[in-house]
């Protein structure tokens, strides 16, 4: 209810006159404006323009695009693809690189990994991911090309290859944070008494790291996972539009130029459902990493 009520509340709040936005540059009449205000509720008080909005939502109605006359679900189911691919590509390089370079740069602290790793967080963290995008594509795919500049590609492996740089500019920021809390959480792990008792009782090296170190280094790592989310849902906007892939992060800019409000509202909304059912998701993942969570509450 709160994310609806933002929703609409930022569309509304937004300068300019929404008749004007909804006609674009087409002409008008008087007769159209009343048209268009009747359409939109834009007569009644916000309150009541909310509930009715709501109410459609609620039954799966986003309303129309202006541009095209689609129904706003639609159009977004048919980009949804997509930006679900991207985004899976790119989470999976996140913790598979982020949690193995930060796992191995505590375990060789000091050396030139851990050196190497440090620079790539401050790298990444400082690089936003049009910036990552601009200059894997004139790298990889102008100068050496070796992948795709643009388009989503044909296929199931066509496709993977045109998304690879894309992935790698989306996860790039994200993996840096990830690699800088799992080294921190790791070394702090690896300083802990239970730790020192396992080595004494002669628990193999690869025991020790992942039945203790690594599990208890995952509970920080899996705290700050809603900054990752959200940074996926930012950066996937931006670099869509760099690699001009049709998913809905393209489809958010074109809303916006185009002050398509139906379309606006309709894409905000579900970014914002998204990062709430990643969150939970990272919530339930929680409890099963760190028992305590589940049973904390139990005893009287």
């Amino acid at each position: 209810m709160a994310i609806t009520f933002a929703v609409f509340a930022l569309v509304y709040l937004a300068p300019g006159d929404p008749v004007r936005a909804l006609l674009g540059a087409r002409a008008s009449t008087p007769e159209t404006v009343a048209a268009i205000r009747d359409r939109y509720n834009l007569d009644d008080p916000f309150v009541v323009q909310y509930l009715k909005w709501l109410w459609q939502v609620l039954h799966g109605d986003l309303g129309r695009s202006i541009v095209g006359n689609r129904k706003v679900l639609n159009v977004i189911l048919e980009r949804m693809g997509l930006s679900l691919v991207l985004a899976g590509i790119s989470s999976l390089i996140v913790l598979l690189v982020g949690i193995g370079l930060g796992a191995l740069a505590a375990l060789r602290r000091g050396g030139w990994i851990d050196r190497g790793s440090v620079t790539l967080g401050v790298v990444g963290i400082s690089s936003p991911a049009f910036v990552t995008g601009i200059f894997l594509l004139y790298v990889f795919g102008v100068v050496l090309d070796w992948f795709p500049v643009y388009g989503a590609g044909d296929g199931v492996l066509d496709r993977l290859w045109h998304l690879t740089l894309p992935a790698l500019a989306l996860a790039f920021s994200v993996m840096a944070i990830v690699v800088k809390i799992t080294r921190a959480a790791m070394i702090e792990a690896l300083s802990k008494d239970y730790v020192t008792f396992a080595r004494a009782r002669g628990l193999s090296s690869r025991r020790i790291l992942f039945n203790y170190v690594l599990r208890n280094a995952l509970i920080p790592v899996t705290t700050a996972a809603g900054l990752v989310v959200v940074g996926l849902v930012a950066g996937s906007i931006y670099v869509e539009a760099t690699f001009a892939l049709p998913g809905l992060g393209t489809l958010t800019v074109d809303a916006v130029s185009k002050r398509d409000i139906p379309l606006i509202q309709g894409t905000a909304l579900v970014f914002s459902v998204f990062v709430v059912v990643a969150n939970l998701v990272i919530d339930v993942l929680y409890t099963l990493i760190d028992p305590r969570i589940r049973y904390g509450g139990s005893k009287s």
